[in-house]
């Protein structure tokens, strides 16, 4: 499977304080290895070697480390957004010439660890028509990616606030929680009528009417959001 892949490095990580008050959090380091090292070397076991990497907080650092080790193996090129942080849609959107040429890519953040299969999420995205595939899993979480019982992406919500986003009346509706990982077909970027800071959320929400945005349910694999100082014990106890 020879796709390209971005990895989002820009956040601010503001969860992950006080590492981030001086570091990015792409570069918290896991048993000796970086978040975003262990993620550029999960890319490369499902045969991905191309990668872009958004750069905004600490970008100098980011982009020290990676050519300090040469890329870990993998072409990486990089995004640059030190001049404003544009979060994950408009930071998509800002790296679409990347993907001039290409069918589908994958996209993944910078601070999640998973040993989910990657290979067989991609396998399931070429098999049928979706425009997009989200990898998701059966755990408790704030929000949630809305399925109908075909997998297809019908709403979102935040069980918080209460706050609710509904496209798709197709009731019974599933919650699945969203791991921060997608297969996506290059026809998705036209589709993008959104402009400047904007997150995949709200790009999801706008296509999955006329779309398939479909789910990857990966329960039972080990993951892992690497967002708070503490997820970081958790991790090195998960990720040897």
């Amino acid at each position: 499977m020879m796709m390209k892949a971005m990895i989002f490095a820009a956040g601010l990580g503001t969860r992950l304080k006080p590492w981030t008050d001086k570091h990015p959090k792409a570069l918290a380091v896991v048993n000796g290895k970086t978040l975003l090292q262990r993620n550029i070397e999960y890319l490369q076991r499902a045969g991905i070697y191309d990668v872009i990497v958004n750069v905004h907080h600490f970008a100098d650092q980011v982009i020290s480390d990676i050519e300090r080790f040469d890329g870990w193996g993998s072409r990486i090129t990089i995004s640059n957004e030190t001049d404003a942080v544009l979060e994950t849609g408009g930071g998509l959107k800002k790296a679409a010439w990347y993907f001039e040429g290409e069918e589908d890519f994958v996209v993944m953040n910078a601070d999640i660890l998973t040993d989910m299969d990657l290979a067989a999420m991609i396998r399931q995205h070429l098999s049928g028509e979706a425009l997009a595939t989200l990898a998701t899993s059966d755990r408790t979480s704030s929000r949630y990616f809305l399925f109908n019982e075909g997998g297809l992406l019908c709403g979102w919500e935040n069980v918080k606030t209460g706050e609710q986003k509904i496209v798709r009346d197709e009731r019974p509706l599933h919650q699945q929680a969203f791991s921060g990982v997608h297969v996506i077909d290059t026809a998705i970027f036209p589709l993008m009528v959104q402009e400047g800071k904007f997150s995949m959320v709200d790009v999801y929400l706008t296509v999955a009417l006329l779309n398939s945005v479909q789910a990857f349910n990966h329960t039972g694999a080990t993951f892992i959001d690497v967002g708070k100082p503490e997820s970081l014990e958790k991790a090195e106890a998960l990720f040897p």
